[in-house]
């Protein structure tokens, strides 16, 4: 049988959060040998939705959805607090979820999840300007701010917009297995290489966005020079400053400290090469700056809960 996927949307739902995980299934099921998913979109009472971007999508009514279903995928939107009170759609996404194999969302749909009483005693996440609005709201939700997705038994929730990309490519690994995934990433021209534990908010793009010219300077030579001593006293030189200057106006500007930040490029740069790459560990371990490979495994598996080896194996070269 066709694997039944109900995306929920609403008024001021984020058009990507639907048409997203959509597109993935719906190219999954035109150039993978498998039973081709069905999609179908939901609202409150159907018809038209429109979304935050002005532009509208048909939908079915919620009620309407009846018998079992293999994925609920819940969008996220802008107007959440006016969603999670509609008693009608929790219901119904409470109703649908008791008669599916897994339950997603994208986003702020982690909101009308939680207010159905979906994520109590899970991880979730959600994108992360809203994470700490989600703990404060739901305090029997443990919220990991800093993933792309988290797979907590069969609930799957996902970050900002575009992660809900990566979240219905894992769903459709986790039916077929990655070669499939990776065939319907290459089909779409998108990345099949962020796994749930990789940060949303990348350190490579914190130099976009900083004022401060020093600090900003260095920031763009930093990613070049991951193997170089990257001491504070070698990036307070660089840049110009006194140790105490140079820590005070880096922890202000990019909001961790300089050490935290180098830590996270070179571990960055490590996923890519193993992703990349079919470079000994302890060549990505050189390269990234780590020096050896027990400092790398180290860092993996505080920041990533896992290791060099696992992460490779999960995300590297067919």
């Amino acid at each position: 049988m066709e694997p039944r996927i109900v995306i929920v949307g609403f008024d001021s739902a984020q058009i990507l959060d639907v048409t997203g995980p959509l597109e993935v299934f719906s190219t999954a099921s035109r150039f993978l040998r498998i039973p081709g998913y069905e999609t179908e979109i939901v609202s409150t009472d159907g018809g038209q939705v429109r979304s935050t971007s002005g532009l509208e999508f048909a939908s079915a009514p919620i009620d309407a959805v009846v018998g079992p279903v293999d994925t609920l995928v819940v969008a996220g939107g802008r107007d959440m607090e006016i969603a999670a009170a509609d008693a009608k759609l929790v219901d119904g996404i409470r109703r649908i979820a008791g008669e599916s194999r897994r339950v997603t969302s994208v986003c702020s749909g982690a909101f009308l999840l939680a207010a159905a009483g979906l994520l109590d005693g899970r991880r979730a996440t959600t994108h992360w300007a809203e994470c700490e609005l989600l703990a404060r709201r739901y305090p029997e939700v443990s919220v990991e701010p800093d993933a792309i997705y988290v797979h907590d038994g069969n609930v799957w929730t996902s970050a900002g917009v575009t992660a809900g990309i990566d979240l219905a490519l894992a769903l459709v690994a986790d039916d077929h297995g990655r070669s499939a995934a990776a065939t319907v990433a290459r089909r779409l021209v998108v990345y099949l290489r962020r796994s749930g534990g990789q940060q949303q908010f990348s350190a490579l793009l914190a130099a976009q966005s900083i004022d401060d010219e020093p600090i900003r300077d260095l920031l763009e030579w930093l990613p070049d020079h991951l193997t170089d001593d990257l001491s504070i006293p070698v990036m307070a030189a660089h840049a110009h400053l006194s140790e105490r200057q140079f820590s005070r106006r880096f922890k202000t500007e990019v909001g961790t400290t300089p050490a935290e930040h180098v830590e996270a490029l070179r571990l960055a740069h490590a996923c890519r090469l193993l992703e990349t790459t079919l470079s000994p560990v302890e060549l990505v371990a050189r390269e990234s700056g780590f020096g050896t490979p027990e400092t790398m495994n180290r860092v993996f598996r505080r920041r990533l809960s896992t290791t060099p080896s696992d992460h490779r194996h999960h995300f590297g070269p067919a």
